[in-house]
C-alpha cells in the first residue's frame, strides 16, 4: 500500500532523547533584516559570523530547526508573526526593530522526518537506526504555508560523521508504514549540533554512526 504522505515538511519535534519532560521549547535568535533567503518552517538553521541565524548550507554545524519569526512591518508599525521567514525582498521590515526568530535548538531534541527513498520492508528500515544521514533538497518549502519541504535522504545512510542528522528510531502511524514506498518516517536528531560539548565553535563535524 502506498503511503499518505508523499511530500516532506521537514524536521517536527517529537520529544527529547531520555525520560525527561519536553517542552519543546525554542530560544530566540535573530535574523538579519536585509537577508534575502526564504528560511521554512521545520528548516535547519546555521550560526552565522554576525551574531545572527541563517538557512544551513550543510557544511557549518547546525544549531536548530526554525519555529517561527517576528518583526515589524514597515509600512504598517504592526508586529508580524510568521510561522516562516519569507526573506527580506518579499516583506517590508522596519529595520529599527530586530527580526526574531524562534528555534528548536536542544542539542537532544528529537524530530521526526518523511524518508525520500525506499527499503524493502520495516527490517531494512530498522536496520538504519543509529547511522547518520543527509537531508534531501533542503531549504526548499511552500510560501503559501511557509512550511519547509526538507526530506530525509535515506539512500546516504552510513557512519559518515558530517552527514546531518543521526536516525534513531522509526516513527510509525497507520497511514505511513509502507517501507517499500517514499513517505515512511524516521526519528533523527541534529548532528553535531552546534551547541554540544564537542561542537561548541563552528568546525569539523565529529559524530560517526554505526
Amino acid at each position: 500500500m502506498a503511503n499518505a504522505l508523499t511530500g516532506g515538511y521537514g524536521l517536527r519535534p517529537i520529544g527529547i532523547t531520555g525520560s525527561g519532560p519536553n517542552s519543546t521549547g525554542t530560544t530566540q535568535y535573530e535574523i538579519a533584516s536585509d537577508n534575502t533567503d526564504a528560511i521554512y518552517h521545520g528548516g535547519i538553521v546555521i550560526p552565522l559570523a554576525a551574531g545572527v541565524i541563517g538557512k544551513t548550507d550543510q557544511a557549518v554545524a547546525p544549531l536548530g530547526v526554525l519555529n517561527g519569526v517576528e518583526y515589524v512591518d514597515s509600512n504598517s508599525g504592526k508586529t508580524v508573526f510568521s510561522n516562516y521567514w519569507p526573506g527580506s525582498n518579499n516583506v517590508s521590515v522596519d529595520t529599527n526593530h530586530p527580526v526574531k526568530a524562534f528555534v528548536f535548538d536542544n542539542p537532544m531534541q528529537l524530530f521526526t522526518v518523511v524518508a525520500d527513498g525506499t527499503n524493502t520492508d520495516r527490517a531494512t528500515a530498522l536496520a538504519d537506526v543509529f547511522s547518520n544521514a543527509s537531508m534531501a533538497s533542503v531549504n526548499n518549502g511552500s510560501t503559501n504555508t511557509g512550511q519547509s519541504s526538507d526530506m530525509l535522504d535515506i539512500s546516504t545512510a552510513a557512519t559518515t560523521n558530517s552527514l546531518d542528522v543521526r536516525i534513531v528510531g522509526l516513527y510509525e502511524d497507520d497511514a505511513n508504514v509502507d517501507y517499500s514506498a517514499v513517505g515512511h518516517q524516521y526519528i533523527v536528531r541534529l548532528l553535531g549540533h552546534f551547541n554540544s560539548g564537542t561542537c561548541a565553535a563552528v568546525g569539523t563535524l565529529a559524530h560517526t554512526g554505526i
